[in-house]
């Protein structure tokens, strides 16, 4: 291949390109240590000219005597195509449609029924149940719904009542008929208990003697079951007397020293509670247990150390009428080597804290007091399981 083959002239350029080629940096032969080399610039790419777009008119319609040939000159021309026309459904009833209704303002809510009102508190601090408002009745509803609630619960109330009543008037419920069947059995113990049962053949009294001292007593005799005659002071027999006299149980006890001897005695009476409550206030207004010729007599048993009990050794006494039983307990007490006292002492002055009496000072009033009180702490004890219903 020629040298003149290789350099071919390059085709001419473009007259569309306004801007002018950049000449080619002509590489240097030895490129300067001093001065940086600029990178040679990227020639610009050519693009070839678009071709400018060509608008087409379309030819005018020919007029009308050329299309239609035979139409009188100024005339319109007739449409001899056949057009598809919509052809209407079949028609449907009109719907009258209402007017629009008046406009009204919307009712305002209750303030009862809000979740920030208060609730209603009823008569006991609960609340008030809820009730449904009737639609169209409004205050009228709910008031007829109260007054039946409460008619209902008065209906129960009374109800309620009337058959407590009627289960207090039954016989053997609790209250009065409970009291009046124990009252009853109490009065027929002197011959349905052992006497045993009543007076039991050794009686413990803690914290019964002088100064809070436990005392002990020993049976020694028991007198039979009789009459009243003999057993009292004229005067106490004929302060007992408005509530008769069915039968008279007594025994005789002594300390674990056999010093002092005590008589303790229950007299069943023929009275009803109100009779004994009558005795019992009467005792008390006139402090006739205090009165010194209204004092029990002893029962002194030949062999025994009460032998010489008798009544001018009677030192001290209590006399108690039961309300919630028929019965008056009783105990009188003194020495057992015979000696006589002047004058007695009540039970409740000679235990009195600084006494000096002599029955005082020898604890006679206490061994009197003592076991009175435990005699009818066991006539109490008796009584209640004969009261006691069958489960």
């Amino acid at each position: 291949m020629s040298t003149e083959a290789r350099r071919a002239p390059f085709p001419p350029r473009p007259t569309d390109d306004p801007a002018p080629a950049e000449p080619e940096p002509q590489a240097e032969d030895e490129p300067s240590v001093f001065v940086p080399r600029r990178p040679l610039a990227r020639p610009r790419e050519t693009r070839p000219p678009v071709p400018e777009a060509r608008t087409i008119t379309p030819p005018p319609p020919p007029p009308a005597s050329a299309r239609f040939p035979d139409a009188p000159p100024g005339a319109a021309p007739a449409e001899t195509t056949t057009r598809l026309r919509p052809v209407p459904a079949d028609p449907q009833p009109a719907v009258p449609v209402p007017p629009p209704p008046a406009w009204s303002p919307a009712p305002a809510p209750d303030p009862a029924l809000s979740w920030n009102a208060p609730w209603p508190v009823g008569a006991f601090g609960q609340p008030e149940p809820y009730e449904e408002p009737v639609r169209g009745l409004g205050p009228l509803a709910r008031l007829r719904s109260r007054t039946g609630l409460a008619a209902v619960c008065v209906v129960l109330g009374l109800g309620l009542i009337g058959g407590a009543l009627a289960g207090s008037w039954l016989p053997g419920e609790d209250g009065e008929g409970t009291a009046d069947s124990g009252f009853a059995a109490a009065g027929s113990l002197w011959h349905n208990v052992p006497v045993d049962q009543l007076f039991p053949p050794t009686v413990k009294g803690t914290g019964a003697g002088p100064g809070g001292a436990d005392r002990s007593w020993t049976r020694i005799a028991v007198a039979p079951d009789t009459g009243c005659a003999g057993a009292f002071d004229p005067l106490l027999a004929r302060a007992l007397a408005p509530v008769g006299c069915a039968r008279l149980l007594r025994a005789t006890y002594t300390d674990a020293t056999q010093t002092h001897v005590t008589t303790v005695g229950l007299l069943f009476t023929k009275a009803d509670p109100a009779a004994m409550a009558g005795l019992a206030a009467r005792f008390r207004n006139e402090r006739l247990d205090r009165r010194t010729d209204l004092l029990p007599l002893p029962y002194a048993a030949k062999g025994t150390p009460a032998a010489g009990f008798g009544a001018r050794q009677r030192a001290s006494w209590t006399v108690s009428v039961l309300t919630d039983a028929p019965v008056v307990a009783f105990a009188v007490s003194g020495w057992a080597d015979g000696r006589t006292v002047d004058t007695p002492e009540p039970a409740p002055d000679a235990v009195r804290s600084g006494a000096t009496s002599a029955p005082a000072q020898a604890g006679l009033g206490n061994e009197a007091q003592g076991l009175a009180d435990r005699i009818q702490r066991k006539l109490r004890h008796t009584v209640s399981p004969a009261t006691e219903k069958p489960s």
